[in-house]
């Protein structure tokens, strides 16, 4: 039996140097076999978008820590989709025309980030995952996201 989520984009974030927080550009495009146009981790490889649910950042602001959309490097933070529970491809629509193709879940991190540090905790290697881009297009904030599984 299919099912069907639903969710929002709450924040669409680039970086022009890996290894910094992104910023919230609020819409972007998002380039076949690239991922979010101008941003430092783009490029033809597995990890072209990463994703994270607002839910997650939530739980490092229980534990105490001021952050907020881009804080956790992720490109597009979401609300109402259970990311971290979708299988290895899955296809993502998000708006009009984009569709991203779920290729792993969760990262390993080699060094420890500052958002560790403060919490000794993080959200992003067990809960963000990353995407390729299947179908190009625009994305921004409020578009509606739905996975069909």
């Amino acid at each position: 039996m299919k099912s069907m989520q639903k969710g929002k984009v709450l924040a669409v974030n680039i970086s022009e140097d890996k290894g910094t927080k992104k910023t919230n550009i609020r819409s972007c495009a998002l380039l076949k076999d690239v991922g979010l146009k101008g941003d430092a981790h783009g490029g033809p490889w597995h990890r072209q978008v990463s994703l994270l649910a607002n839910e997650s950042i939530e739980k490092m602001r229980r534990k105490g820590l001021s952050v907020g959309y881009g804080d956790f490097a992720e490109n597009l933070t979401t609300e109402g989709i259970d990311l971290v529970h979708l299988p290895i491809g899955a296809e993502i629509h998000i708006g009009n025309s984009v569709i991203l193709r779920v290729t792993q879940i969760g990262k390993e991190c080699h060094e420890r980030c500052a958002i560790y540090y403060q919490a000794g905790d993080c959200v992003m290697p067990k809960e963000g995952i990353f995407a390729e881009v299947i179908n190009e297009g625009m994305v921004k904030v409020g578009d509606e996201i739905i996975i069909d599984q």
